[in-house]
């Protein structure tokens, strides 16, 4: 059994939580700090997984195969600040006796409020007109054919990846009276594709011609790397937005700039990027120019997101050295 005692396990943190989880983790655990939120070189992390009992990483964390290798025989529990686990080898660690867990479901709400936010803003060209208003030169005033942007209402909107994040935000879309359409490994339940008079397509390649707004909300995995190619781009019409908040690596980055700079496809807003936090000179003229709105990775980042985060970290330190396993535990995808 691995009960807590007054041997506190050694936890060490790679970057800086919010106060609120740092104070109990101290409270609970041997607890080293990331105070100035310097992200962790690779050797620190080796240093790291050598010498903790817990390693609680971020998504700016590479937990891969090699430096999991490199772990201590005190390390059990890498337990990830993030819902995402692509940074971590789970496969790795399983192999190696280390538990992985992560802290799901307190985001969902965040990630589609922003999501839905996105989906407005580079139709409507919000942050043009923001733009505007922050300029030295004068605002000139009112127009009748100034900033025009394009109506939401009675649009398409195409997700990929109707999971929690997919359907809380084809509820927001339902309000703003956009039509919801899906793409998914299965259908949903049919109560919720009732619920959001949603349609179903087994072919992306088919929903994507169809769409005027396209919302990537799936996980990254191997399978889904470069899942909007440069073909499938070329698929979308001459109107169609992309909007992306999950991961940067599903998107084929430069064949979305390729589109944008074409005019083959209207606009796009960005939450995540392929190689962030680098961002191409290319993409920051696009966002110039009002065709494409970019943020810094921050769909999921609320005050109450971060301390519930937080908060699932302790419980999933705290049940697995009381011997049990704990609730928000990863396991490897089966082959």
């Amino acid at each position: 059994m691995r009960r807590m005692s007054a041997n506190k396990p050694r936890v060490i943190v790679t970057r800086k939580l919010p106060d609120a989880a740092e104070t109990r983790m101290r409270e609970l655990f041997n607890t080293s700090l990331n105070l100035d939120d310097t992200p962790f070189t690779r050797e620190q992390l080796i240093e790291a997984v050598a010498t903790a009992d817990v390693l609680v990483p971020t998504i700016s964390d590479d937990i891969d195969a090699e430096l999991i290798g490199k772990a201590g025989e005190r390390l059990r529990l890498i337990a990830n600040f993030g819902n995402g686990t692509d940074n971590v080898d789970i496969a790795a660690a399983t192999a190696k006796g280390i538990t992985v867990t992560n802290t799901p479901k307190v985001l969902t709400d965040d990630t589609a409020d922003m999501i839905m936010a996105m989906i407005m803003a580079v139709p409507r060209r919000l942050v043009q007109g923001a733009q505007v208003m922050m300029s030295e030169e004068s605002w000139p005033g009112w127009s009748p054919t100034w900033m025009l942007g394009r109506r939401v209402t009675d649009k398409r909107l195409g997700i990929i990846g109707m999971g929690r994040i997919g359907s809380a935000v084809a509820r927001r879309a339902r309000a703003f009276g956009l039509a919801i359409h899906y793409h998914n490994p299965q259908p949903v339940h049919p109560d919720l594709e009732a619920e959001l008079e949603a349609t179903y397509w087994d072919s992306l390649d088919q929903m994507l011609a169809r769409m005027d707004i396209i919302s990537v909300n799936c996980p990254y995995t191997p399978a889904t790397y470069h899942l909007l190619s440069e073909r499938r781009l070329k698929l979308l019409q001459p109107t169609a937005y992309v909007v992306n908040a999950a991961r940067g690596e599903i998107i084929n980055e430069e064949a979305l700039i390729d589109a944008l700079e074409a005019g083959s496809i209207s606009g796009a807003a960005l939450d995540v990027f392929e190689n962030e936090p680098a961002v191409s000179a290319r993409m920051r003229k696009l966002a110039e120019v009002g065709k494409l709105v970019m943020l810094p990775h921050m769909g999921s980042a609320t005050v109450e997101g971060r301390n519930e985060m937080g908060d699932k970290v302790i419980i999933n330190i705290r049940t697995f050295f009381d011997g049990h396993r704990p609730p928000d535990r990863v396991l490897p995808k089966r082959a």
